[in-house]
């Protein structure tokens, strides 16, 4: 067990830069050695937030196979844009670092396919930090689960919702913004993860479970085209073009064991909230995020807005703790419940409750819709990325950041 563990740092962009500012910055058994980006004002800007937390100065470099080269450090987090997850999360399996990614797609199976093979080459553990894994409402879901009181899980969804067009994709405060190249160039399930990461657990996908099939459908593509219309000038960063994305993406996955998944895709449509739409459907009760409605055989209809009370009953003993301690800032404090979930696999030199596999059969969601609707909705095999291991893993690794199970830790601390 290690008391501290060293890290290298790929990406000081506003997602890398807010994940050490809200959370890692703050971790005493956390030390930075290098910090990797390409613009040096980043670096630095992010070791004076260090210093000011009383960490040591780390050194930079532009060349992130510097931080890999290195055998002093333990951990590398990998927060660039999608574009280049791959090639380094790869190299850094190859170098055996653990690793941590965040969230993203792939652009082919082949990419998958290649991440798989290193981590069994290396047994160097990848986790994608995907923080809505450890939202309050799906560890709920999760633990009730556990307890048996949804019955048989038969179909669950959810969907990233959120309209993006002033605030992420077209926002002038941001003009690099990665995440418009996608729209103009692909039309997929582009951002499944935050959806299916929760679903995925509470199905045993990888373990006991898989995804076998999914048909996906995309409307036309009008909404970035219309803002842009109606909000660009000739002294906007962004041109006024065409994109291939798709306003609506539903895509449909059947499982081994009769389940069904529907994921949404709805980004650039007006509307009127932000959801994940996150739903469990069992047969005996549902849990809803819509309606914020938690549902058992016998009880009324026309119930909403009762998850609240259902806390007190059935919070996850994570969340439980983390409540009472006072959740720290970003998303909720899921994001400090997903790095400290990696820390602490780290320290403990064990494998990470998002595992590579996880991590691999969520990424290539995107290319696999992709071909969905290329073919008008066609139906296309999920490969199966364990290779036969999904009905025969090893053990799950019991702690308090467990996702394959509810574990009641009181040992660990997360502060």
């Amino acid at each position: 067990m290690k008391e501290k563990i060293r890290i290298g740092y790929i990406g000081l962009g506003r997602r890398g830069y807010a994940i050490i500012r809200d959370c890692l910055a703050q971790m005493k058994d956390v030390e930075f050695v290098t910090l990797c980006d390409q613009v040096p004002e980043r670096m630095e800007r992010a070791a004076k937030l260090l210093e000011e937390n009383g960490k040591p100065r780390p050194t930079f470099t532009t060349d992130y196979k510097t931080i890999l080269a290195d055998p002093t450090i333990d951990a590398v987090f990998i927060m660039t844009g999608w574009n280049t997850h791959m090639e380094m999360t790869k190299a850094s399996l190859l170098a055996g670092k653990y690793t941590g990614i965040e969230v993203g797609c792939a652009y082919d199976l082949q990419e998958c396919f290649d991440l798989i093979d290193a981590y069994e080459q290396t047994k160097a553990p990848l986790m994608m930090l995907e923080n809505c894994c450890y939202g309050r409402r799906e560890m709920m879901a999760l633990n009730i689960l556990k307890q048996g009181l949804f019955g048989e899980i038969v179909h669950c969804r959810g969907g990233y919702l959120h309209y993006l067009p002033g605030t992420e994709l077209l926002a002038e405060t941001d003009p690099s913004h990665y995440r418009l190249t996608e729209y103009a160039q692909r039309n997929c399930e582009q951002y499944p993860t935050h959806e299916l990461g929760p679903i995925s657990k509470v199905l045993h996908i990888n373990r006991g479970n898989r995804m076998m099939k999914l048909t996906s459908t995309a409307s036309k593509a009008r909404g970035l085209e219309t803002y842009s219309e109606r909000h660009l000038t000739s002294e906007s960063s962004y041109p006024i073009q065409k994109y291939n994305q798709g306003d609506i993406v539903n895509t449909c996955i059947t499982c081994a064991g009769g389940e069904t998944i529907l994921l949404t895709l709805d980004t650039t449509l007006p509307r009127a909230y932000y959801s994940r739409d996150f739903t469990v459907r069992g047969t005996l009760g549902m849990y809803m995020e819509e309606r914020k409605v938690l549902f058992f055989e016998g009880m009324r209809e026309e119930i909403a807005n009762n998850e609240e009370e259902f806390f007190a009953k059935y919070d996850h003993p994570l969340h439980a703790e983390y409540t009472k301690l006072g959740e720290k800032a970003g998303h909720e404090g899921m994001d400090w419940l997903v790095c400290r979930a990696f820390v602490e696999s780290v320290k403990r030199g064990v494998n990470t409750p998002i595992d590579a596999y996880d991590t691999v059969t969520w990424m290539s969601i995107a290319p696999l819709s992709e071909m969905s609707i290329q073919k008008g909705g066609a139906p296309v095999d999920i490969p199966d990325f364990t290779r036969g291991k999904w009905m025969r893993r090893e053990p799950i690794v019991e702690g308090k950041y467990c996702l394959d199970d509810v574990c009641v830790d009181n040992e660990t601390p997360i502060m």
